[in-house]
């Protein structure tokens, strides 16, 4: 195979703008030849010299695209994703995988049986607070873990018009923003035991769930995932406590803001926190130990390990079982949410 990739782009909307074009453009041996869009002034503003289409045929029967990445409204992934690997395409398919576990299914036996690369884009892994928190869990600084907690809060108290925020299949924040929380917790702590959830819309006029707390249960362990859209003021993002300390993280990962505002990967900067924004480890006496400088983010990183999945054969950066592990547990909230109890993780 030839070293250089040619990457074929579905969807320029927010996630496909701003978090996968600049990306696959950041990643030597990545070439963004074509992208999928009704949009194409909007393309030409950063992108002047890729091919821009309304024919998806045109991606499907391009013999020289090797990997197609989907950043389209949850619904299409598995058709589009179907397709793709069906014309030979290595995927890369934008959180969440699907919206159906059986399609989930069927994808990674189709991939399997094509011998094509199908990984699903959880981004959030390479935040520079999760990879602080993760450096912290997995050297035993903190020790045994009793309470993981973390927030995605934001405060947008209009609903939109937008598919994220219509009534349909896979849509709403559990979806959205959940897969972020619960990806990380998977890769954390690996499937819970049971899960608990309550889901609802809070604000005037909301057709899906725009708050949720989720509880997965491991033991003596517990997992605390919660996202509310009417939160001013934001507390810790992360809170974990465990048999040697404490550990409080304010503020967030700088790369969406980054992004927001013209920087890529490679600029003065880019994935670093601010100082302020340091997490600190809290001992037994209440007192604080000590700050810990955050771990420099790098959403590049997915799409630089992406290539050497296909150039390599090498592990995909998120393999698409873990992910329908996301979705399951998903759809247990969703579950648990309605009946009002506990279920098992099967």
């Amino acid at each position: 195979m030839n070293s250089t990739i040619k990457v074929g782009l579905i969807g320029y909307g927010f996630g496909g703008a701003v978090f996968h074009a600049p990306m696959i453009c950041a990643v030597p041996g990545l070439e963004l030849s074509v992208i999928y869009t009704s949009n194409e002034e909007k393309v030409r503003l950063t992108y002047p010299d890729v091919k821009v289409t309304t024919n998806l045929d045109e991606i499907w029967n391009n013999t020289d695209i090797d990997l197609i990445v989907i950043s389209t409204p949850n619904s299409t992934h598995y058709e589009l994703a179907k397709r793709a690997l069906e014309t030979g395409k290595h995927i890369v398919i934008d959180k969440p995988f699907v919206i159906d576990i059986a399609e989930g299914e069927k994808l990674i036996e189709l991939a399997r049986v094509k011998g094509k690369h199908l990984s699903v884009y959880q981004s959030r892994r390479w935040d520079s607070d999760f990879k602080t928190v993760r450096q912290l869990i997995t050297e035993g600084t903190l020790g045994e873990i009793y309470t993981f907690e973390a927030h995605y809060d934001r405060f947008r108290p209009e609903v939109k018009e937008r598919w994220k925020e219509r009534n349909e299949p896979g849509s709403g924040t559990l979806y959205d923003l959940g897969s972020h929380l619960i990806d990380q917790a998977l890769l954390l702590f690996g499937k819970p035991l049971t899960v608990t959830a309550d889901c609802l819309s809070q604000r005037e006029g909301s057709k899906v769930d725009d708050y949720f707390h989720v509880i997965l249960g491991y033991g003596s362990c517990r997992v605390i995932l919660h996202s509310s859209s009417l939160v001013r003021g934001r507390g810790p993002r992360f809170q974990i406590h465990g048999s040697k300390a404490s550990f409080i993280k304010f503020g967030e990962d700088a790369q969406e803001r980054q992004l927001l505002a013209g920087q890529r990967p490679g600029m003065p900067g880019w994935g670093e926190e601010d100082h302020s924004d340091y997490g600190e480890i809290i001992t037994s006496d209440g007192e604080v130990n000590q700050r810990v400088p955050s771990e420099k983010g790098g959403y590049e990183q997915y799409y630089e390990q992406m290539y050497q999945s296909i150039v390599s054969d090498a592990p995909v950066p998120v393999k698409a079982d873990q992910s329908l592990d996301v979705i399951r547990i998903i759809q247990l909230a969703e579950q648990s949410s309605k009946e009002g109890k506990t279920i098992k993780f099967i």
